[in-house]
């Protein structure tokens, strides 16, 4: 398998007063296509700030990012962007849902920025998929935190990304309903073939994945594969 994300001597560091604080120190590792991959480790290790980094949404201190062939130091913010838009999911947390959109519009987003001409029609199925065909026209408001989430699943698949990051994506739900989310999300991402990166603390949910990345004081702990195949 090719690689899909390569990261070589990542570093990052933010200031707080007179002081440097070091969030990530010399990580490498490498996620080949189509692999499910899970980075874990306490609040505060840096996982989000690693999430951040691999996905070009901010930059490092030091090191490389190769993501799906590019290496994101050599691109622009605008074509890090593009890349992002044709390439690259998320699902977040606190599922980031446009509040004045219905689920429709919000699964459409993605498709009409690519300029799909059938945005409308591929997010019915997705949403459909996800068990909300009966909920296209309501409001985030208006759902609960699970079918909040599942649009917000199917908005990650909806432009067919060859990535998909997910930032503690049961964080903000009940032990019932984030089984059925993650059900989802594995069903999803091995029927559309898409690279899955999740970050988490629940190690239950890591390893599910075939690939396990701990991190510990902004270091890596520990690089291992699971017994799933």
């Amino acid at each position: 398998m090719s690689k899909i994300l390569k990261i070589t001597g990542l570093e990052k560091q933010y200031t707080s007063g007179d002081k440097q604080l070091t969030v990530l120190k010399d990580i490498s590792f490498e996620v080949e296509k189509g692999q499910t991959f899970a980075i874990v480790g306490p609040s505060g290790s840096g996982k989000t700030t690693l999430l951040g980094l691999c996905a070009g949404l901010d930059q490092p201190d030091a090191g490389r990012v190769e993501l799906c062939g590019y290496d994101l130091d050599s691109l622009n913010e605008d074509e890090r962007a593009a890349l992002r838009n044709k390439e690259v999911g998320f699902i977040f947390q606190n599922f980031q849902l446009l509040p004045t959109l219905t689920a429709l519009e919000n699964v459409s987003v993605p498709l009409e920025l690519q300029g799909a001409k059938d945005a409308m029609k591929k997010s019915r199925e997705l949403l459909e998929k996800v068990g909300l065909g009966d909920r296209v026209h309501h409001f985030p408001s208006q759902l609960s935190g699970g079918e909040q989430q599942r649009v917000a699943l199917a908005r990650a698949f909806s432009n067919s990304p060859s990535i998909l990051f997910a930032d503690e994506p049961t964080g903000n739900l009940d032990e019932e309903t984030g089984e059925k989310v993650i059900r989802l999300l594995f069903n999803l991402n091995k029927e559309a073939g898409t690279t899955l990166v999740i970050i988490s603390h629940d190690l239950d949910l890591a390893n599910r994945t075939q690939q396990i990345l701990r991190l510990k004081g902004g270091q890596i702990y520990s690089n291992q594969s699971t017994l799933i195949a």
